[in-house]
């Protein structure tokens, strides 16, 4: 989706961070400029399975596997268009920490500022299996044929698979205390769940944003985006992990979610103990959340006071 402002043609959703970057706020654009780039492989602007290739047909299956490090490449191909050598600050949560850890470890002088807010510096065995039954759930669907499915008609293709990935993908957003705060056991309606035809609240809660999801994403690029996820290692060919982070110059700000169950706190520490310029002195600021890994979307007030605190660092 889009960085900041309300839903719209093409936008089924408000900005996923409008509570930090606009006029005033945290990322206060009235004093920066800001640049937020649609990834490799995503289908909303930058080329992904979606788009034409260069036969004239989409891309669909034959979309080549893609690393987090490919998109970054992108995205630094664009600062070079953009007549940008140095970046005052590189921010990003979950997917786009990763992308803005490979920027700090890959290409070091081109930022004074670094910010990672729930993110690793390496998938884990834990992560790579989540998303790797994501993948299968969207594999198995008879509508996906082996991601040839763009010439469907409206309507069809494989929703079912997509939904139930992000089924899947929900359940690590949130946290435990969340959803039974939120649901408990109630029911959805005034039939019992304990039989064949009533439902848990939670189940229909998971339905509804899965099946929304369908209408704006498509799933080979969910796919790539995922296998992209489990290929994030920046240590991988640069004498691992600690070397690698060894290598960021930047003054960096590493921010965790004591709640979130994707990428817990103890995988930005390892970010934290070992890049040289921590502002925090190599710890980690946790911010307290019932809201799991979608804290980092959801805490404005907190995630905004530390983002505004390292930009207002004098580098």
């Amino acid at each position: 989706s889009h960085l900041r402002g309300p839903a719209g043609p093409g936008q089924p959703t408000g900005g996923w961070w409008s509570g930090i970057v606009g006029p005033g706020l945290a990322i206060d654009t009235d004093r920066w400029y800001v640049v937020a780039p649609n990834m490799l492989g995503g289908c909303q602007g930058t080329t992904g399975p979606a788009s034409v290739a260069p036969d004239g047909a989409e891309w669909g299956a034959r979309f080549p596997y893609i690393t987090i490090r490919d998109q970054v490449r992108v995205q630094a191909a664009l600062a070079d268009a953009l007549g940008i050598d140095v970046w005052a600050a590189v921010i990003g949560g979950s997917m786009g920490g990763m992308q803005a850890l490979e920027w700090g470890v890959g290409h070091p002088d081109r930022m004074r500022r670094l910010a990672i807010l729930a993110a690793p510096a390496i998938a884990s065995a834990d992560q790579i299996a989540l998303n790797s039954v994501q993948t299968e759930a969207i594999r198995m669907d008879p509508a996906y044929r082996d991601g040839d499915y763009l010439d469907a008609a409206d309507g069809d293709g494989p929703h079912r698979g997509l939904a139930l990935a992000r089924r899947m993908a929900l359940l690590n957003y949130r946290s435990p205390d969340e959803l039974n705060q939120r649901f408990s056991r109630s029911w959805q309606s005034g039939i019992s769940p304990m039989g064949d035809e009533g439902r848990y609240a939670v189940e229909s809660y998971l339905d509804f944003h899965g099946n929304k999801f369908t209408r704006r994403f498509d799933a080979t690029s969910y796919i790539r985006l995922i296998d992209a996820m489990s290929s994030h290692d920046v240590g991988r060919d640069r004498g691992g992990v600690e070397a690698a982070l060894a290598r960021v110059r930047a003054a960096t700000l590493v921010v965790g979610i004591d709640s979130d169950r994707l990428f817990p706190v103890p995988d930005q520490r390892l970010i934290a103990r070992h890049v040289p310029g921590s502002v925090d002195g190599g710890e980690v600021v946790v911010i307290s959340s019932d809201y799991g890994h979608d804290g980092f979307l959801i805490e404005n007030e907190a995630v905004g006071r530390e983002l505004a605190r390292l930009l207002d660092a004098a580098v």
